[in-house]
């Protein structure tokens, strides 16, 4: 039985992801040991900047270039631009993914430790995180505990593993009849925003795998996540040990000190991630 990583990465103009997606294949080989294997849009452009990267990963699957939402990124509290946003794809996921187990990770995870290397022995068709851990204590965002306010439970599409059997085939469908129909579902799930999210739709479909009710056909995945915001910073990286610098609570504009030793931290200031990389 094969075991391998996924990951996608689409450039928009400003935000380079293939460049994250290396980043990203180097800390797997270092902490995992596994084959990771590119998802992309952008192989004329990879192949152009990073041809030295090539042997890095494990294949480079093309695709057609995505539709595409428009959303803003954010540098810090004041600082955004509206770029954007090609990451609809890993509802095919399935279909793409080259192993018969598949982690797929967002590119902007940072990895600095080994815990999921433990996903592939856990006997479970699909693992996701249902929760998250701001490294900003003060903030406790409604939106990542559910989707809407009938209590429907968020779950994290930021990185998840699974099994190639008729069980995830017939979820992985499931979404793409969900984003198929994506006006009538978002209307019917009273999203506050029509734009496809795959967060959204992840935690649409585990909800309906758990017959409409709160369930456990999702198992969560080993180790913990901890995330900081495009509002947050991250200024330096060394080795498996990162800084950031957080919002202070009640103060815009300023910030405070955080900092992880060897956790894995999802990192959603794509621009201060670029310049660390």
């Amino acid at each position: 039985m094969s075991n391998g990583i996924l990951c996608f990465a689409n450039n928009n103009g400003k935000v380079d992801y293939l460049k994250q997606a290396i980043f990203l294949a180097k800390r797997v080989k270092k902490h995992l040991g596994v084959p990771i294997s590119l998802v992309t849009a952008n192989k004329r452009d990879f192949d152009y900047m990073y041809s030295d990267k090539r042997d890095l990963f494990d294949k480079i699957i093309e695709i057609d270039q995505q539709e595409y939402n428009t959303k803003r990124y954010y540098d810090g509290t004041y600082h955004y631009e509206t770029l954007e946003f090609r990451n609809a794809g890993r509802i095919d996921s399935y279909e793409l993914s080259p192993y018969d187990k598949t982690l797929v990770l967002d590119t902007d995870y940072v990895i600095c430790n080994n815990s999921f290397i433990n996903a592939f022995d856990i006997n479970a068709s699909f693992q996701i995180y249902r929760y998250g851990t701001d490294l900003c204590d003060w903030r406790n965002l409604s939106e990542f505990n559910y989707i809407n306010d009938a209590g429907i439970p968020f779950y994290w599409a930021t990185c998840f593993c699974f099994n190639k059997n008729a069980e995830v085939k017939t979820f992985f469908n499931l979404m793409k009849h969900i984003k198929k129909n994506w006006l009538h579902y978002s209307q019917i799930f009273n999203l506050g925003s029509r734009n496809f999210r795959n967060d959204h739709i992840f935690s649409m479909a585990i909800h309906i795998m758990n017959g409409y009710q709160e369930g456990d056909w999702a198992k969560t995945l080993p180790g913990k996540m901890f995330y900081t915001l495009d509002r947050d910073l991250i200024c330096k990286l060394e080795e498996d040990n990162l800084l950031f610098l957080v919002e202070k609570q009640n103060r815009s504009g300023e910030y405070t000190l955080a900092s992880t030793k060897g956790s894995n931290v999802h990192v959603m200031n794509k621009f201060s991630l670029a310049r660390i990389i």
